[in-house]
């Protein structure tokens, strides 16, 4: 059984995109610092490109990493905190960057985890949206591609630690 890899977003249309990303963060948060928290290890592509999209003095960056349980493309709900953050977040403004969120059950768990660390606020954005398989309430405030079905590899998407390095979105298409 192999597979074959079909383009979803060219590596310029996923630039355009963040720079508009990074334009809109930039605005939001003008004349406060801002902490930039990826979770790993997806989100680390996306992080880089957005941070440097992100127009502001001071922007800090540490990241988070979470597992999640459940069998093959599905979760059952249940996280666990792998590496937890190192830079204090009490009284800072906080943004969640995530690769790529479906049934939001990693988010709403982190989204948790974080008031513990009493940050000013935290806000999530996200590189690809599948809001369709949503199972918990969850409000992104910046996305960059909503992308409803398919299984996606390629700028820190990975399939089995394969095609992260991809400068691209491709779906996976299995074959037999």
């Amino acid at each position: 059984m192999g597979e074959e890899l079909r383009l979803l977003l060219s590596p310029e249309r996923i630039a355009e995109r963040v720079k508009e990303l990074g334009r809109e963060i930039s605005q939001l948060y003008r004349g406060r610092p801002l902490v930039l928290l990826g979770i790993l290890k997806g989100a680390f592509v996306f992080l880089a490109d957005l941070m440097r999209a992100i127009d502001l003095p001071e922007v800090q960056v540490d990241f988070i990493r979470l597992k999640s349980y459940g069998f093959s493309d599905t979760s059952a709900g249940e996280v666990q905190i792998t590496k937890d953050v190192e830079l204090p977040l009490r009284g800072k403004d906080v943004l969640v960057v995530e690769d790529i969120v479906d049934t939001g059950y990693t988010l709403a768990f982190l989204r948790e985890h974080l008031r513990t660390h009493e940050p000013a606020s935290v806000r999530f954005c996200c590189f690809i949206d599948k809001a369709e398989r949503r199972k918990v309430p969850l409000e992104l405030d910046f996305v960059g591609f909503k992308i409803p079905r398919g299984f996606l590899v390629g700028y820190g998407l990975d399939y089995a630690e394969r095609y992260r390095h991809l400068p691209g979105v491709y779906e996976v298409l299995l074959q037999k």
